[in-house]
């Protein structure tokens, strides 16, 4: 506590994230929610208004993963939310209300512990594993460089080569990494609770496959300034600006999921969701529809923040799916914000009834205008 209170105090930093965060916690040899770490924390008047964030992993114990069950003080690393946006977005069914359950910020998670959505870290790559560029670059791990005959780090990656093992030339393979990029960003950035991202990710930094380069100083870990992806990095700043100027996708309460009243659930037929629909088997396609004057946060000053309409349009089929637009609000006409198959595409206007094709894995942000923000 000492410590944590001279990195505060004298050294001025925000706030920490715990590594193996858990085993602080354990007393009498497993995860403990009142632990003396826990209450020594809560009441101290400094290190309580950090920034505290979990990893939730342990380091070694039987009950050795303790995601959602910190404090309310504490913000959590969610992998699940990474394995589900990594694994949806190479087209394994896993379901469309895990999908939902983990863009709404993980209710089923945080919720029943009296928690926000900003509990959730959400993030797909950190420093340990692949980069997003490798990501999307390699099936398995590339470890030779760390001296230990390829058998550390995680065999567990999630990843998808896209067609190539490592660089390639192809064109197709370099167009349909590009948009993986840019629909693993979009989901990012765009899921409520607290992104991540990871530093080099917004300009395609690879590490050669590998992922667990903790033990390399050379051109495996460090930034290749020279070789930035400059649309990627553009795209990036664009998605980062859209989340900043609109509060919808920055809720501090919960939407429950596939059942969230201020959230409207539609099929690419445009037909809103039904519990068949949830659960039918290998679905990789949905519409969501984000009202932003539904029951809408306040802001400090006590004013509500009412917001413009939302519909994302998420295919993760290979082929183009056409999407219906659904009926939202009356005489409403919708303006394309975001285009992760050609974000070069000219913004257009369509209205419900319309027919509107995705590209193959790809998301489409349509923007609603909202000229009277004060609901």
């Amino acid at each position: 506590m000492d410590s944590l209170r001279y990195w505060l105090t004298e050294m001025r930093v925000d706030g920490f994230r715990f590594d193996l965060a858990p085993t602080l916690t354990c007393q009498e040899g497993g995860f403990d929610q009142v632990s003396a770490f826990f209450d020594l924390v809560s009441q101290d008047p400094v290190v309580s208004k950090a920034k505290l964030i979990a990893e939730p992993w342990d380091g070694g114990h039987t009950d050795s993963y303790d995601l959602g069950r910190f404090p309310p003080l504490w913000r959590e690393w969610n992998g699940k939310y990474g394995d589900t946006m990594r694994d949806f977005w190479r087209s394994h069914a896993v379901g469309l209300d895990e999908f939902a359950n983990r863009f709404c910020g993980s209710s089923d998670l945080y919720a029943g512990k009296r928690r926000r959505p900003t509990a959730s870290v959400n993030l797909i790559t950190v420093h340990d594993g692949f980069t997003l560029r490798d990501l999307l670059s390699y099936d398995d791990k590339h470890n030779e460089a760390n001296g230990e005959s390829n058998r550390d780090g995680t065999d567990d990656n999630r990843s998808w080569n896209c067609g190539v093992e490592g660089p390639t030339d192809d064109p197709a393979v370099v167009a349909l990494r590009k948009r993986q990029s840019r629909a693993m960003l979009t989901t990012l950035l765009l899921s409520f609770g607290v992104p991540m991202l990871l530093g080099g990710d917004e300009m395609g930094r690879s590490q050669q496959g590998n992922n667990n380069a903790y033990c390399q100083d050379n051109e495996i870990t460090w930034f290749d300034w020279s070789n930035v992806d400059s649309d990627l990095l553009e795209f990036t700043r664009r998605l980062l600006a859209l989340r900043r100027s609109h509060p919808v996708f920055r809720r501090r309460r919960y939407l429950a999921g596939a059942e969230a009243a201020e959230v409207g659930w539609f099929t690419p037929e445009g037909a809103p969701m039904t519990a068949s629909d949830w659960v039918r088997n290998g679905s990789l396609a949905l519409a969501i529809y984000l009202d932003g004057s539904d029951d809408p946060d306040r802001a400090e000053d006590g004013t509500l923040l009412v917001d413009d309409d939302f519909l994302v349009l998420v295919n993760a089929w290979w082929e183009p799916l056409g999407f219906t637009v659904p009926p939202t609000r009356v005489g409403l006409t919708w303006q394309t914000a975001v285009d992760t198959h050609d974000p070069a595409r000219a913004v257009a206007e369509c209205r419900p009834g319309d027919v509107l094709t995705v590209g193959p894995r790809s998301i489409v942000v349509l923007h609603g205008p909202r000229l009277d923000h004060t609901a």
